[in-house]
């Protein structure tokens, strides 16, 4: 009989050994309690040994339960693995994916060379490609004018999912040619106190702290210049930069943006922590146009978390998983500021 059991009966074990509660394994799974206890006298049948010990206020695994679990979840957790990725790349995407890009430095070196990898993988879904405003960088995303986004970490906003990271950057500080730290090889976190960097209106807190941070690493105040900035961002702080009124702390991508164009020099940044990018899409929201797909297999849901998802959420999810594969096949040749994620 053991040859019978299916993956819905080892999701509903492993979801009740997680929570050892008949009720709250039903609402993880959107199920009934009843039909949870059914699958798991089912799976108890199939095994030919008892698996919990049931009473009228608690359920227990027994030692057999115990077994099970500890060697049935890697092996569940793997096959379904493999089960979600053949079935995204296997998947013909259709409609338009929006892919909305922080700035033009967040969507990496390699974003042209993707973006031609994606069409030939998936002719049938167009990939749009545009740059955010900074006024409120998440804006679009949260309104559904995006599907998905491209941006800097990190990112600690309830109502956007991060994930996975596609590149990790070195730090370097923009200067104008003439500026004292130009002629510098690299530059300390802790030499950033002694001029003025750029604060920015809109970006999440903990964002602004990673990228641009108030204080030193010993406690020392940054100064800074409040700046508001839209569709002229790179414009704008490649001007103040270029004059001496400000430095940047960036990434060396973005020399390839402005710093030719602007005569800045981009020097390392030591005892600062690689930056990362990685994809955005909205925890919870409807979104209208994208590609679309059928459902997929799924991990038993994690304690407290329902096994429901949004349309949205699934387009996005299915979407960066073909997105990402696009590319990982895209950058065979890493460069040297950049490392794969």
């Amino acid at each position: 009989m053991w040859e019978t059991v299916e993956l819905r009966d080892l999701r509903v074990f492993l979801t009740l050994a997680d929570e050892l509660h008949f009720r709250r394994t039903a609402e993880r799974l959107d199920l009934t309690p009843s039909r949870v206890s059914q699958t798991i006298r089912e799976l108890e049948q199939k095994l030919g040994a008892q698996l919990v010990h049931r009473t009228s206020r608690r359920v227990r695994l027994t030692a057999f339960g115990e077994r099970l679990r500890s060697e049935a979840r890697p092996a569940y957790e793997e096959l379904t693995g493999v089960l979600e990725s053949t079935h995204a790349a296997a998947r013909n995407l259709e409609g338009t994916l929006r892919l909305g890009v922080f700035s033009a430095p967040a969507g990496g070196p390699h974003l042209l060379a993707l973006v031609d990898a994606f069409d030939k993988l998936h002719p049938e879904c167009t990939l749009e490609v545009t740059q955010l405003s900074w006024d409120d960088p998440f804006a679009q995303l949260r309104e559904g004018d995006v599907d998905l986004m491209a941006s800097w970490l990190p990112l600690e906003q309830p109502d956007l999912v991060v994930g996975p990271t596609l590149s990790r950057q070195p730090r370097a500080l923009a200067v104008a040619r003439d500026h004292p730290l130009a002629k510098r090889e690299r530059v300390s976190a802790e030499d950033l106190a002694e001029y003025r960097v750029p604060r920015f209106e809109g970006w999440p807190k903990e964002m602004h702290e990673a990228w641009i941070p108030s204080k030193t690493p010993t406690g020392r105040p940054i100064p800074s210049q409040r700046m508001r900035v839209g569709e002229r961002d790179v414009l704008d702080i490649a001007v103040r930069v270029g004059r001496g009124e400000i430095v940047h702390p960036t990434a060396p991508t973005a020399a390839r943006v402005m710093g030719e164009y602007f005569d800045l020099v981009f020097v390392p940044i030591t005892e600062a922590a690689a930056q990362q990018r990685a994809r955005v899409a909205p925890a919870r929201k409807q979104s209208e146009a994208a590609c679309v797909h059928p459902s997929r297999p799924r991990r038993p849901p994690r304690r407290g978390e329902r096994q429901g998802r949004t349309r949205a959420e699934d387009v996005a999810a299915v979407s960066a998983s073909a997105l990402l594969t696009t590319a990982r096949q895209a950058l065979l040749a890493s460069v040297p500021d950049e490392r794969r994620a």
